[in-house]
């Protein structure tokens, strides 16, 4: 895979980077290896703490920032790690999130749904929202946030996930929209079902049609990067040809 270079010595913030073999995991270490120094953040501190040893091995430069993204508290403290450790921030990724709650929607409890929206919609808007000022120092950024292929056709059974993304991608128009003067591009991808390990453990191989990691990857580098730097408040699809 082939990274670009414009990442050496910028600094990128990736939420959601707790488990190995999973989207932030991927990420994170992709960044890493294009030059950028990092601060990764996670809801598990010991999952977090044990990625920066991860790293830290691998030569990157790396600060784990543990807590709970819901709350605005722990954006500033992600926020503040960067200003701290390296001086600023240039790229976030917004990759912290999940489907919670599959079933009908008329099963679904209230309290559920309100979860499923903080994990995936409070999050980017808490990181999001502490961020952007630090980017406006910069001389301006890029976010790449993440919504979903059950964004753009509808899901089955998925009802609750499908408003969170939906969300995510209303918010990606609107942020893009309102700084885009200051020069911080916000846009987000929208992946279809990916290879992942639990993935697979979930729907086998036979008949499902798996996106690539390293596809999904080179996407978020991309949105990142200085060659989408005429790019802001798009949801690039990243299926495969899939919905």
């Amino acid at each position: 895979m082939a990274v670009p270079a414009e990442f050496t010595g910028k600094v990128a913030l990736i939420t959601g980077v707790g488990r190995v073999g999973q989207v932030g995991h991927a990420i994170a270490e992709s960044f890493g290896r294009a030059g950028a120094r990092l601060v990764i953040a996670d809801v598990n501190g010991e999952a977090l703490a044990a990625r920066v040893d991860e790293f830290t091995a691998q030569g990157f430069a790396v600060r784990g920032a543990a807590g709970n993204l819901t709350q605005p508290e722990a954006a500033r403290a992600a926020v503040d790690t960067a200003r701290a450790s390296f001086g600023g921030l240039d790229v976030v990724i917004n990759v912290a999130g999940g489907l919670l709650n599959y079933g009908s929607a008329l099963d679904i409890r209230v309290d559920a749904f309100q979860r499923e929206l903080a994990v995936n919609l409070t999050t980017t808007w808490c990181v999001s929202q502490a961020a952007i000022p630090s980017l406006v120092e910069r001389g301006g950024g890029a976010i790449v946030n993440f919504a979903s292929v059950a964004v753009l056709t509808p899901q089955s059974q998925m009802a609750a996930y499908s408003a969170a993304k939906s969300a995510v991608a209303g918010l990606t128009r609107a942020l893009a929209h309102e700084f885009r003067d200051r020069h911080v591009r916000v846009n987000a991808v929208a992946p279809g079902t990916l290879r992942t390990a639990d993935n697979v453990a979930q729907m086998g191989e036979k008949g499902a049609r798996f996106v690539e990691l390293s596809d999904l990857v080179d996407a978020v580098l991309f949105l990142a990067s200085d060659a989408a730097r005429a790019i802001s408040g798009i949801v690039l699809p990243v299926t495969g040809g899939e919905g």
